[in-house]
C-alpha cells in the first residue's frame, strides 16, 4: 500500500506508527511522533494530516483530550495488526535488547518474562563469523569443545547462524571430522586467521532438507482441553504443521517437549503429540543420522 502511494520510507514508518498507536493504544498525538522519531512539531502535524488524508475514517480529534482517537470505523491501511509483533517488543524490552523509548508501545502493560541466562557472544567473534559466512571463508577459532578438556585452535567453515531457542550457533563444516556441526558462538574465545574454502553450505544435507512436524493435541485430553491446545497452536481440524530444517530438528523437538516418549508425562503436561514420528525416524535412518547426531554439537 505505502509503496503504491509513492511515500518515502521515513514517511511510511511514521504513518505505520500512527496506525500502530491507534490500534493498540486508541489514541495518538504530535508529541508521540516527536518523541519516537525526533521530528519537529510541524512535521508531526504534517504526518497526522497526511494520515487523515489517506485514512480519514480511522481517527477523529478529541478536543477535550487534545489528541486524535481511534474511530469506531477504524480499519488498518498501512499495517496488519500483529499480536506477535507487540509481544516481541515486550520480550525485547524484558531482555534489554531495546529501551522503552525505542519501542512503539506507548503505555506499557504490566508484564514479566521468564529469565534466560545471558549468553556472552563477543561482538568481534560474531562479526568475524558473519564475515566468513558472507565471504564463503574458513576461520580459525580458539574453541572450547565439550569433548575436550581444554580449548584449542581449529578451523571451521561457517555457512549460517542458528538459534536453538536458547543459544546462537555457527552452522559450519568441520574439516577435522569432515562433518557439518553446530559451534556455540559463546564458546569461541578468539579468531586469528581466515582463508578461502571449498566447502559449500549446499553440501550440508541436513541444512538443506526440510522436515514437516505434524502436531496434534494429546488424545487423552478432554474435549475442552484439546480445543484449548488447538487454539494455542493455531491448529486447523485438530492438526498443525511446523516446518523445520532437519539440522534444527533436535532443537525443535526438544523445545516442543517431543523429544521423549509422550507416555512419560501426564497428558496435561505433555499436551501435544507428534503424529508423524515414525516418518521422521524413517527419514533419519535414510540419512544415516540420529536425532542427537543431527544436532552435531561441537
Amino acid at each position: 500500500m505505502d509503496r503504491e502511494l509513492g511515500l518515502r520510507r521515513g514517511v511510511e514508518s511514521r504513518l505505520e506508527f500512527i496506525e500502530f498507536r491507534l490500534f493498540w493504544e486508541g489514541h495518538v498525538n504530535r508529541s508521540d511522533l516527536v518523541e519516537v522519531f525526533g521530528v519537529s512539531i510541524n512535521q508531526a502535524s504534517t504526518d497526522l494530516n497526511r494520515y487523515l488524508g489517506l485514512a480519514e475514517a480511522n481517527m477523529v480529534y478529541d478536543k477535550s483530550a487534545r489528541t486524535y482517537v481511534r474511530s469506531s470505523s477504524f480499519s488498518p491501511v498501512f499495517l496488519k495488526p500483529d499480536a506477535g509483533q507487540y509481544l516481541a517488543q515486550l520480550r525485547s524490552l524484558s531482555d534489554g535488547v531495546i529501551a522503552a523509548d525505542d519501542g512503539w508501545i506507548g503505555s506499557l502493560p504490566s508484564f514479566a518474562c521468564a529469565p534466560t541466562p545471558a549468553r556472552g557472544v563477543s561482538p568481534k567473534i560474531l562479526r568475524a563469523t558473519v564475515t566468513a559466512i558472507k565471504r564463503h571463508e574458513a576461520i580459525e577459532v580458539f574453541y572450547q569443545s565439550m569433548s575436550s578438556p581444554e580449548p584449542a585452535w581449529r578451523w571451521i567453515e561457517p555457512h549460517a547462524l542458528v538459534f536453538d531457542g536458547f543459544r546462537w550457533h555457527a552452522r559450519a563444516h568441520c574439516p577435522r571430522s569432515g562433518a557439518f556441526k553446530d559451534f556455540v558462538l559463546s564458546r569461541i574465545a578468539e579468531t586469528r586467521a581466515s582463508k578461502s574454502t571449498e566447502a559449500a553450505g549446499s553440501a550440508d544435507r541436513e541444512w538443506e532438507e526440510q522436515v514437516e512436524l505434524k502436531i496434534a493435541p494429546h488424545p487423552e485430553l478432554s474435549a475442552g482441553q484439546r480445543k484449548a491446545i488447538e487454539l494455542d497452536y493455531g491448529m486447523e481440524a485438530g492438526v498443525t504443521t511446523i516446518t523445520v530444517r532437519r539440522a534444527l530438528l533436535y532443537y525443535a523437538l526438544k523445545r516442543l517437549g517431543l523429544d521423549t516418549d509422550p507416555a512419560a508425562r501426564r497428558p496435561q503436561d505433555q499436551q501435544i503429540v507428534l503424529l508423524n514420528a515414525a516418518e521422521i525416524r524413517s527419514g533419519e535412518r535414510a540419512g544415516g543420522t540420529s536425532e542427537a547426531e543431527g544436532a552435531q554439537y561441537a
